[in-house]
């Protein structure tokens, strides 16, 4: 092999080497490799700045599906979208350049695929996800002389439907959700109601009712604000007695049918903290605590809250 020196300063220069005298053998590759590597290379990778984590990956109705959105770039100050057709979820900040956004099922709602659109810093995916079907018992239901064909007062609509529309943007709750009361589960959650005798179109139980001893403790499942605080005396004829706790990012709790209220609106309580005892006012056919569970204005089985961890 001949080399050339180029003119300049030789020290500061690779050498030539004429390739048509180059004899390949192992001392003179290890030459040129060890050559070679003494000169920084950098290669420019593609990077996806949009990183989307769906949980669970096989829902079913009524489950609650989190979609974790990591940017490898700050963000430019506004959050990732979280879409589904004409339907967008917000999406919260739980860590720096970390986003989350809550997509509610319900028993209302048909089996299938949907496609999940998530805008961000630029980028758009698309994702598709299954949910499941699933079978809801059917319960007959009759209400006493006194509360069947009872209707809510529009005060009472207004307050409530208020309540579950709330997305505060700060994260209350931390680990997951607790019992709010010592009591078996008498009815669960997405079953269908005959009452006194007529079916409940639309109508799915939205919430879990545990059968408490009348005058038992009902306590917050997770730390939360209470955002909700109503009584019978102030036309809540199908609530009844009402606590509403607003855990943040679109997410809150109801409970319903108490007999006593230890809170009021304003409050920040803790998780395992006594709210209230169990009672029958309202729309109720004895003691017992009524929990619903609220995301983005729509009600979702609470019991995967208690079984997983949502943070």
């Amino acid at each position: 092999m001949t080399t050339k020196a180029r003119t300049g300063n030789s020290q500061n220069k690779l050498p030539f080497i004429d390739i048509k005298d180059w004899k390949p053998n192992r001392r003179k590759t290890k030459l040129l490799i060890g050559m070679l590597a003494s000169f920084p290379v950098t290669l420019a990778l593609p990077v996806d700045a949009l990183q989307v984590q769906v949980i669970p990956t096989n829902p079913g109705l009524g489950d609650t599906v989190s979609v974790v959105i990591n940017l490898n770039i700050p963000s430019n100050g506004s959050n990732p979208s979280v879409a589904i057709g004409e339907k967008t979820y917000p999406a919260f900040a739980i860590a720096p350049n970390k986003y989350r956004a809550f997509i509610p099922t319900t028993p209302l709602e048909k089996a299938g695929t949907r496609t999940i659109k998530i805008s961000g810093d630029g980028q758009v995916k698309s994702l598709a996800l299954k949910v499941s079907d699933r079978n809801f018992p059917v319960q007959r239901i009759t209400l006493p002389p006194g509360k069947a064909g009872v209707d809510a007062t529009e005060y009472e609509l207004k307050r409530v439907a208020a309540f579950k529309a709330l997305e505060t943007p700060q994260k209350y709750w931390s680990g997951p959700f607790l019992k709010p009361n010592a009591g078996r589960i008498s009815t669960i959650y997405g079953v269908r109601r005959y009452y006194n005798g007529t079916f409940a179109k639309d109508y799915y139980h939205r919430g879990v009712d545990y059968a408490g001893a009348a005058g038992s403790p009902v306590t917050a499942p997770a730390a939360g604000r209470v955002a909700l605080v109503g009584k019978v005396s102030q036309g809540f004829r199908i609530h009844g007695n009402v606590v509403g706790i607003d855990h943040g990012q679109g997410v809150t709790s109801i409970f319903m049918h108490l007999s006593r209220i230890n809170v009021k609106e304003g409050d920040i309580v803790k998780a395992g903290q006594v709210i209230g005892a169990v009672g029958s006012t309202g729309a109720a056919t004895g003691p017992h605590l009524h929990w619903g569970l609220y995301v983005n204005g729509q009600s979702v089985d609470p019991v995967p809250w208690r079984n997983k961890v949502f943070d």
